[in-house]
């Protein structure tokens, strides 16, 4: 993995939220009741996540999302400043609450139920605004917890001014061949192929979009076609104690490596590491690697 000496530049549309975490002994099955053994909340959404973990790893990031005109709002913003990311363009709103998730979480696994709230706010206005910038940075990354009117938007400017794009398709939805061909590189759940490809055919989705299309799995792997082979690279700790949040680390640390000029072979295993360092703590944010993490 290659750092260059040029800081990489990237905007993150997408969402914030705080994430309310239940552990519990099992998920409880439709009308049951389980007792929680511990509750804690922690900083979320996909967006937030991303950009983050691109500060994190040594990005000028501008994130643009959308929070509600409350205390969680206010939190999310004192979090980001603090991470180094820029908030000139994330926007408040009294027209709705700061995003939550809930969390149920058993044994590794989880229930989890998203309320957009703000996020949903979030208008291609608000993108238009920071048009002056897209035409700065490396690269722009979009998930899909904000409308698809926004991300297809937020694509359609990114492409216009030359700039890559990556996307992670998450949560899952089935997009047009249109936006498919205009990202640079999407970042899928394989469990959610079939919603996002409308089909579930693995190996024929991998090579109709060689080197573009990286298929993730809860153990930390990763799966692409580089135009020749499949390629495979697994990289997961003993102990997982807390999976979200592992794709978003991935896709961050994959477009560092890609702004870093990397091969994608390389982009793949520095994600899949960034990807399996965040999966020994829980909270998605809290154990996202700095850059200097990996010059110790």
């Amino acid at each position: 993995m290659n750092f260059s000496s040029e800081q990489p530049k990237i905007i993150v549309v997408g969402s914030s939220s705080i994430d309310l975490i239940l552990e519990t002994e099992k998920i409880p099955i439709p009308n049951e009741t389980v007792l929680a053994t511990n509750s804690d909340s922690y900083f979320g959404g996909k967006g937030a996540n991303q950009a983050v973990g691109a500060a994190r790893l040594g990005a000028s990031v501008y994130f643009v999302g959308c929070v509600g005109m409350d205390p969680l709002g206010q939190q999310i913003m004192r979090n980001l400043v603090g991470e180094g990311v820029n908030v000139g363009f994330v926007y408040e709103t009294d027209r709705e609450s700061t995003g939550t998730a809930y969390v149920t979480t058993s044994g590794g696994d989880a229930a989890i139920v998203v309320v957009p709230a703000a996020n949903k706010c979030l208008s291609i206005e608000h993108i238009e605004a920071a048009d002056k910038y897209f035409n700065t940075v490396d690269l722009i990354l979009v998930q899909l917890e904000v409308s698809l009117e926004v991300v297809e938007y937020t694509i359609r400017k990114a492409k216009k001014y030359g700039k890559k794009v990556g996307l992670y398709a998450s949560p899952a939805m089935r997009l047009s061949d249109e936006l498919l061909e205009n990202v640079d590189f999407i970042v899928s759940k394989s469990s959610e192929l079939h919603i996002v490809f409308g089909e579930d055919q693995r190996e024929d989705i991998l090579k109709k979009y060689s080197n573009k299309v990286f298929v993730r799995d809860d153990t930390n792997s990763t799966v692409y076609f580089d135009g020749t082979e499949m390629k495979y690279f697994r990289n997961d700790k003993d102990e997982t104690v807390y999976k979200m949040g592992m794709g978003d680390a991935f896709t961050s640390g994959f477009a560092i490596a890609l702004c870093h000029g990397n091969s994608i072979e390389e982009c793949v295993k520095f994600g899949n590491e960034v990807s399996s360092r965040v999966s020994g703590t829980k909270g998605s944010q809290s154990a996202l690697p700095r850059v200097s993490d990996f010059f110790s």
